[in-house]
């Protein structure tokens, strides 16, 4: 008994020195913690924005700063879609909710992570507005001490009302009011239970279920909403249901939504916060790469367009947006002949399938069903593949496509951040076909892969966040290897040529070294969308041009967005041009056959003797050079000639085809003499009409280049004597001579 009696006055000790220990730490890691009644509220200088050069930018946003509301305007069934969706017990606890909170302490022990909250009201203004975003046990602990302190200072109502008032809404919304106006046009007195169950509904997750960017998920949220509602008797299935039935907004009520650089630096800020796991609240610092005299110079230019239209500039060095101007936001939209470079050639150089030089056939031609045209519905027989692009024909970008492999192809472009659902697979997306597309954001930063020698780097708008002093978000540089060094400077190199005579020629002007590519997207009622896209060593500047509501126009990528991007890149290379690009190592400039290539279309390396005329210079990778070279001014060599005698002479043909610069050295022998019959250049028929009677002859011809004589050829035997066979073949006769049958 005694024993016994020891062994729970040991237990007492050690649990009252733990309990000690605990409320010494307690107090020692929250004596700071203070609530301050001015961070409570939203003030201007809460947020704010900062440019390259870490100057405030003054935003253009129409919703910020902000203006507070009082809660007794609010309708009842407003607050009790935040209460019933947040805190369903709000007013009966004081300030925790002990059940929720052992519950997610069990499962962030299991995971060994903090990622389950079970925040209450009172502890989300808390954490919005007075707290870092750590998620830390101190954190925790100095939360606890706030939210009691708040708990005993205010009532329910002040408390939700400054929760209210302090909120982020998405779109830069911060509070009920300007959430109220941005989305409906309404004060929150005005308020109707529909919109009462999205803006509860957006509380969770502002990116994910905002009705402008993801419809169906928001309209799923608010079901949710309601029925939480109609679970917690605030509304009955009459109300439910008519909620239920009233449409989602579909463009937002304020005017010159998404103007503004700060738009899509908001965007971002709610895709950030998700995927770290930082609250959007407090004290908040955003530092961007935004250059405010670029930004203001695409802005100027939004006149020169009665679409809409989106412009950007994209900082090659830092990956960053310079400058973002659209009357459309941040659309998905198809990507026409824009996606060429990035799907099509940039694959099919990686994997050695083309070089810039390769011929390529542009025919109509069928694909299992399906049949591309080009534009005007016209072909040009072989074409290479530099100027397949340059030129942006739509045949010869489908047949590559169908070697590189449309799986594989997919591939790359999701190395590039452009993710392609399988249900889109086929060749149709050599031209752009697929159902969603891609925001221009993201077709910049893939096409930075080019300039940026084959690497890929995520675009953003934003540098850095910080929170209430503490580094919530800092951009990490991680680029991802989509093509070769070799392989980028020469898709890249293939796109100057769209600039000096393809789709892209109204920038040839620019003096200085510009790749560029243009694509249109349409049907054969109209055109939807327009772009035009540049690269330089310094930036990526994209245009496009067309209808949020895809109503149809007349325009094309080289039209006014070649013209529109002619100016922005004149305007950023006012002062200074651009370094020129710098050929990889890997890269050398190789001589072809020129007649080989353009007879045969064959690719083959010009022989070491050839004149300069005979020589075709393109450029290839080192490790996947033709492998064959020519030798016919090394080595003169020829077809065989067709010889015909009539009517007591000879006529020697000589086949076509053979280089310019050869001489022929016709010999004539008998059994007794040899004679030279003709020495010099090409001609339709050698004639020899200095025969005897009753005689037989035997010719060669020897082919001639800068008195290097090549293998003789010998001709079929002629004898004079006319009662005799005139000429005895060793080669069946030549068919396509028009007057083959006199033989």
């Amino acid at each position: 008994m005694k024993k016994f009696s020891g062994f729970l006055l040991i237990t007492a000790a050690l649990v009252s020195a733990v309990f000690l220990g605990a409320t010494a730490g307690y107090a020692a890691i929250t004596h700071d913690a203070v609530l301050d009644e001015k961070k409570l509220v939203l003030s201007d200088d809460k947020i704010e924005i900062f440019d390259k050069y870490d100057e405030a930018v003054h935003t253009s946003s129409p919703v910020v700063p902000h203006e507070n509301f009082r809660l007794k305007t609010l309708p009842e069934q407003t607050k009790w879609a935040f209460i019933d969706t947040e805190d369903k017990d709000f007013y009966k606890h004081h300030g925790f909710a002990y059940k929720r909170m052992l519950k997610a302490a069990w499962e962030n022990l299991k995971s060994r992570s903090f990622r389950e909250g079970a925040s209450t009201i009172s502890q989300q203004l808390i954490k919005n507005t007075h707290l870092s975003q750590e998620k830390t046990i101190r954190r925790k602990l100095r939360e606890f001490k706030l939210t009691k302190e708040l708990e005993k200072r205010y009532s329910k109502d002040q408390i939700l009302e400054k929760y209210l008032n302090t909120i982020y809404f998405g779109h830069s919304c911060f509070g009920l009011q300007s959430a109220a106006r941005f989305y409906f046009g309404k004060e929150p007195s005005d308020l109707t239970l529909s919109d009462s169950a999205i803006l509860a509904g957006l509380v969770r997750s502002p990116n994910n279920y905002s009705p402008f960017r993801h419809p169906e998920n928001c309209l799923s949220r608010k079901k949710t909403v309601l029925k939480a509602m109609r679970k917690q008797g605030h509304i009955d299935a009459g109300e439910e249901a008519e909620a239920l039935e009233t449409p989602l907004p579909e463009t937002p009520s304020i005017s010159g939504f998404d103007r503004s650089y700060s738009d899509r630096v908001f965007d971002e800020l709610e895709s950030l916060a998700e995927r770290y796991s930082f609250t959007i609240g407090g004290t908040l610092r955003i530092y961007t790469w935004l250059d405010p005299d670029t930004q203001s110079f695409l802005e100027s230019l939004g006149e020169m367009s009665e679409t809409d239209k989106t412009y950007a500039v994209l900082d090659n060095a830092t990956h960053g947006f310079k400058a973002y101007y659209s009357t459309a936001g941040a659309i998905r939209r198809l990507p026409g002949s824009l996606i060429k470079p990035l799907m099509v050639y940039g694959p099919a150089v990686e994997e050695n399938i083309i070089a810039p030089a390769t011929p390529v056939l542009d025919e109509k031609t069928d694909f299992g069903g399906y049949s591309p045209k080009n534009f005007g519905d016209t072909y040009n027989g072989y074409v290479s593949a530099r100027e397949c692009l340059a030129r942006s024909l739509n045949v010869p970008a489908v047949k590559i496509l169908n070697s590189v492999g449309v799986e594989k192809a997919a591939r790359y472009m999701q190395k590039m951040g452009l993710e392609i659902p399988e249900e889109d697979y086929s060749l149709a997306l050599a031209l752009g076909g697929m159902k969603n597309g891609f925001s221009l954001g993201d077709l910049l930063a893939a096409y930075s892969v080019f300039p940026g020698s084959g690497e890929y780097q995520p675009a953003g708008f934003i540098r850095e966040i910080v929170i209430d002093g503490f580094t919530a978000y800092k951009r990490v540089f991680r680029p991802t290897r989509v093509f070769s060094e070799e392989t980028a400077y020469l898709v890249n190199d293939m796109m100057k040529t769209a600039v000096k005579t393809g789709t892209a020629k109204k920038l040839r002007s620019l003096p200085f070294d510009i790749s560029a590519k243009t694509g249109t997207s349409g049907t054969e009622k109209g055109n939807t969308d327009a772009y035009a896209v540049s690269c330089t060593t310094a930036d990526v500047v994209g245009v496009w041009l067309g209808n949020a509501d895809n109503s149809l126009t007349d325009l094309t990528g080289g039209g006014l967005p070649a013209n529109i991007l002619l100016k922005i890149n004149e305007y950023l290379y006012r002062d200074r041009p651009p370094e020129n690009f710098t050929r990889p190592d890997g890269i050398q400039t190789a001589e072809l056959d020129r007649d080989e290539y353009y007879a045969t279309h064959n690719m083959i390396l010009a022989d070491d003797s050839a004149p300069i005329q005979a020589r075709l210079f393109e450029l290839f990778k080192t490790s996947a050079l033709p492998g064959v070279k020519s030798d016919k001014y090394t080595h003169p060599s020829i077809s065989s000639p067709s010889l015909r005698y009539a009517d007591g002479k000879v006529c020697i043909r000589l086949q076509e085809g053979a280089p310019d610069g050869y001489e022929y050295i016709v010999d004539r022998f008998d059994s007794v003499t040899h004679n030279t019959v003709y020495q010099g250049k090409y001609a339709s028929c050698i004639t020899d009409d200095n025969l005897e009677r009753g005689k037989t002859y035997v010719y060669t011809v020897i082919p001639v280049y800068k008195g290097v004589r090549g293998k003789a050829v010998v001709l079929p035997t002629v004898t004079t004597d006319d009662r005799l066979q005139s000429v005895v073949p060793d080669t069946p006769p030549d068919i396509v001579d028009k007057n083959w049958w006199d033989y």
